[in-house]
């Protein structure tokens, strides 16, 4: 492992579409591993696929990391020694390169059509034999690529392999040999001269001096191909010689323990910003998905995690992503919270387009005072809404199960019963509690039973923030207005 103050690592995402949770854990990783060593983070943008980048998915990557807190040290809006950091800056650069390998060898132009190479390909399927590229034109003569030329054929530049086995030490898997027949030649520069994704992510690494790339296990069969062409970089100056350590990240499985792909609804980060999970939250469960900070132990900071990461303790085995058990974490996170900091929090939640009340009806004194209460029973932020909606609406919400379940044959007794004794009673919980209690007893009931309708005639459902606390906050007149309400409704039902 490199010294403290050599560790650099890349987060090196394409701006296409919503950033997705797999994504995510890369970043955190890398971060981590960063922070840990003293190193340095790059970000780095690759958009050299102009038909799948957008402009708005290059955004919303930096929104995501601000949003996260995973910070960087180079990259966009940060700057660095090496910039620029988007690849759709950086072509002159590749060019460069491009013409060098080839003039030393390391790369060549290959010819063959589309039909061409699928034809070998399938005739070396049918054979029992690898399928990757055959080499046709690794040993073309001038004379044979002058013939090509002046034909107009177009050719794309090939990388060549070496003839040997390429073997390295993954930081998560141990040991790995790849061997030639199933690491064939292979493209870095489209024929219409657009390098290709194979060739600019090793030069980048290279001139940006990277020490670790920590990825997804999806990308290790291209690791030796990488290899290689870190090797003919150096030999042909480019960078500092430095080949990085790799280590490969376990796969994150969905539903039927099914890779987690970016078009499955829930790997969507966006998803979960729109729910209300803290960053902290979700961070603390996607280091989970595949490390663990100690074997009895789920719940840690961002600190905490930093200090104890270590890449070599990643489990290669997949990981499974389990949303309850996020949510769980996520709601521990809620509730360790400065009760400031949680009201801070929700406030995108209190007002339009997620607030079902009109702005005037707002009223943070009311909101501060239930605000502790609810923070110990959302899991996430959005959660708040429903809540403390019966506070700033005119009526209570209409929820036809929670008033089936909770108004059964008695309740219009019992509710004339509980009126009378809280029009009475002193406006604070304990004595609502009392009253609500009594009332029950007069029917027969224990307070669970008697203050259900209650509670449904309040705040229109049958569970909620602590039924006595929230009627203190809600005042005397609105509580017996609601009730008066509901008794006029169970009438009316009852002539119907």
């Amino acid at each position: 492992m490199a010294s403290a103050s050599d560790v650099r690592v890349r987060f090196c995402p394409s701006p296409t579409g919503n950033p997705h949770v797999g994504l995510v854990r890369t970043a955190l990783f890398n971060w981590a591993f960063a922070r840990h060593h003293g190193g340095t983070m790059v970000f780095r943008i690759e958009d050299t696929d102009a038909a799948r980048d957008s402009e708005e998915s290059y955004e919303q990557l930096l929104d995501s990391m601000r949003w996260l807190g995973l910070t960087w040290d180079e990259g966009p809006e940060v700057g660095g020694p090496h910039a620029p950091y988007r690849q759709s800056q950086r072509r002159d650069i590749y060019d460069d390169v491009a013409r060098r390998l080839l003039e030393a060898g390391h790369a060549y132009r290959c010819y063959c059509t589309a039909e061409e190479l699928e034809e070998r390909r399938e005739a070396a399927r049918k054979a029992g034999k690898p399928s990757g590229y055959d080499g046709t034109c690794r040993t073309l003569t001038d004379g044979q690529r002058a013939a090509y030329e002046a034909e107009g054929r177009p050719s794309i530049i090939r990388f060549r392999m070496p003839d040997e086995p390429i073997t390295f030490t993954d930081l998560v898997r141990g040991e790995l040999t790849f061997t030639p027949e199933n690491v064939p030649d292979y493209g870095i520069v489209r024929a219409n001269g657009a390098p290709l994704y194979t060739l600019v992510n090793p030069v980048d690494d290279a001139l940006m001096e990277i020490t670790h790339v920590l990825r997804g296990e999806d990308l290790l069969s291209s690791t030796p191909r990488q290899i290689a062409l870190y090797r003919a970089l150096a030999d042909i100056g480019v960078g500092n010689g430095t080949i990085p350590e790799f280590g490969h990240l376990p796969y994150v499985m969905g539903e039927g323990n099914k890779k987690l792909s970016k078009r499955d609804p829930q790997s969507s980060l966006n998803l979960y910003r729109e729910r209300g999970f803290l960053p902290e939250g979700l961070l603390n469960y996607l280091a989970l998905l595949g490390w663990s900070i100690a074997e009895d132990r789920d719940i840690f900071s961002l600190e905490e995690m930093v200090a104890a990461f270590d890449v070599r303790e990643v489990n290669a085995n997949p990981a499974r992503f389990d949303l309850k058990k996020c949510e769980a974490i996520n709601a521990t996170h809620i509730r360790e919270l400065d009760t400031k900091d949680f009201i801070a929090r929700c406030e995108p939640w209190l007002k339009a387009p997620h607030a079902p009340w009109a702005p005037e009806k707002f009223d943070r004194a009311a909101f501060e005072a239930l605000a502790p209460l609810a923070q110990t029973r959302v899991t996430v932020l959005s959660d708040i809404t429903a809540n403390v909606d019966f506070l700033f609406l005119d009526e209570p919400v209409e929820d036809e199960a929670s008033w089936n379940k909770a108004m059964k044959p008695g309740a219009d007794a019992l509710l004339r019963t509980a009126r009378a004794k809280l029009a009475e009673a002193g406006w604070n919980a304990e004595a609502l509690k009392e009253a609500v209690l009594a009332a029950g007893e007069e029917h027969g009931l224990k307070l669970g039973k008697a203050q259900a309708p209650v509670r449904v005639a309040v705040t229109g459902r049958t569970v909620g923030l602590p039924l006595f606390e929230s009627l203190e906050v809600l005042g005397r007149e609105r509580t017996l207005a609601r009730l008066d309400a509901a008794l006029a409704k169970l009438e009316a039902r009852a002539e119907s």
